[in-house]
């Protein structure tokens, strides 16, 4: 019995050992790690995955340990200031304005700096924090969005710590929020209920969005919280709150087409109406004449002006700039033009040729349609994949969390004095990652077990 009892003590102080482990990785990462440091980002960023696997294999049986675990990991970074982006100055930039009545959609902080009579909390330093680049252009940021950026700028009353750790706030609620949709959803689809750590316990996820404060998070568990409802036939409640989603990031609008399949004409068209309605309320407190041009333009450089960590957007301009003698710029400007109207296509071939209407097969849907966007487009910063990581657990796919460990890669350009890319870096993560996707092809299809027969 003494032997028992001793393994028994061992067995429960190894997982407090790795919790221990990530928080000292976490800390390190929160408040002694600089962008450009790019070989200790790495190697922090590979101990934390290594954590991740030992700590759900382990304590895979205890909801209530997970839960906590996860929400110690994120208060790690209440009261850091993001160290590996500088988006979070432009959010509270947006809020302070909007907190002065002032419409974000109407001017760029440039024209706000020269404009004396327009006084904001911080400003200069919010100012110089954001970037040359976001300050000359108009605020790309839907509704919803906007309102987080004003609640927590007010709640932080000038102080841009505080604006940071109300945002966190917000953030950590919403990955809770996402925990206890997650669950209700993989239940529902008779899938375990534990899937949904590989999103909560995921490095991406955490440092990306509490650490960095990125608000796919808060999109995502708006979008699962959506999908739980219309998966129980409450598809008119869902409306709203998936209007929400959509106005906090555009992304869930690509899959609107996807539910025709699954809800029928009629209840489509109620579905689309009320969305269509809801959305433009949350719009209404920000239009204006000048908006709807000021935020096309802005949504539209995205598409035709920027390239980071692409995949194929890659090998085409290698192509184009070195055999057919093309301008990088003209390139990305062309190319841009196009990944839009392909993702349409693929959007309409999903809804036109998947035979299973069932929820299973929707999200199979949006996860093969969000992931061909992702691969055909020249801009996919680290935060992207996080809808990703989300959807495919939902699904048979895990390739995602294989590219959630990978993506870090591409910060190796903020360690190079020019942002340069190392491409050999971008195509060793887009080939692992779309080699795994491959092989679960052949896996969930039974392709594997006709080579091993034949063979």
């Amino acid at each position: 019995m003494e032997k028992i009892a001793q393994r028994y003590i061992k067995l429960h102080k190894y997982p407090s050992l790795i919790v221990l482990a990530n928080l000292l990785l976490y800390t390190v990462f929160a408040y002694d790690l600089e962008r450009e440091d790019f070989l200790k980002l790495l190697a922090l960023y590979a101990g934390l995955f290594i954590l991740l696997y030992k700590i759900i294999q382990f304590e895979k049986w205890n909801f209530k340990f997970l839960l906590v675990t996860g929400i110690l990991f994120r208060l790690v970074f209440l009261i850091a200031i993001p160290n590996l982006s500088q988006d979070f100055y432009r959010f509270i930039w947006d809020g302070e304005l909007i907190n002065q009545g002032i419409n974000p959609y109407l001017y760029t902080p440039n024209q706000i700096i020269e404009k004396s009579t327009i006084i904001i909390a911080n400003s200069q330093e919010l100012y110089d924090g954001m970037g040359s680049l976001s300050a000359k252009h108009y605020s790309n940021y839907p509704p919803i969005n906007q309102l987080i950026f004003s609640i927590s700028s007010f709640l932080g009353m000038g102080s841009i710590l505080g604006s940071v750790i109300w945002m966190r706030v917000i953030i950590i609620l919403s990955d809770i929020g996402t925990v206890y949709f997650g669950r209700r959803l993989l239940q529902n689809l008779n899938q375990s209920p534990h899937l949904i750590f590989w999103y909560f316990l995921n490095p991406l996820i955490i440092i990306e969005l509490t650490g960095n404060l990125h608000f796919e998070g808060v999109m995502f568990f708006l979008f699962i919280w959506a999908v739980h409802l219309i998966s129980k036939g409450k598809y008119l409640l869902a409306a709203p709150i998936y209007a929400a989603s959509i106005m906090l990031k555009l992304v869930p609008i690509l899959f609107l087409p996807l539910f025709l399949p699954l809800l029928g004409f009629k209840k489509s068209t109620f579905f689309y109406v009320a969305i269509t309605v809801c959305s433009i309320l949350f719009l209404i407190p920000f239009y204006s004449s000048e908006f709807a041009t000021h935020y096309v333009q802005t949504v539209r450089l995205w598409f035709s002006n920027f390239e980071f960590n692409a995949g194929f957007y890659n090998l085409v301009k290698t192509v184009a700039v070195e055999h057919y003698e093309q301008k990088p710029w003209e390139v990305v400007k062309d190319y841009g033009d196009i990944v839009p109207l392909l993702t349409i296509l693929i959007a309409f071939l999903l809804m036109v040729f998947r035979d299973k209407k069932s929820t299973q097969s929707i999200l199979l849907s949006m996860l093969v349609l969000l992931s061909s966007y992702y691969f055909l487009s020249s801009t996919v910063h680290p935060w992207y994949i996080v809808f990703l990581v989300g959807l495919s657990l939902f699904t048979n796919y895990r390739f995602t969390l294989l590219w959630s460990g990978l993506v870090v890669l591409s910060y190796y350009a903020y360690s190079q004095p020019d942002f340069k890319e190392n491409l050999w870096l971008l195509a060793i993560e887009y080939i692992l990652v779309l080699g795994f996707l491959g092989y679960e092809i052949m896996k969930n299809h039974n392709i594997l077990a006709v080579i091993r027969k034949n063979n």
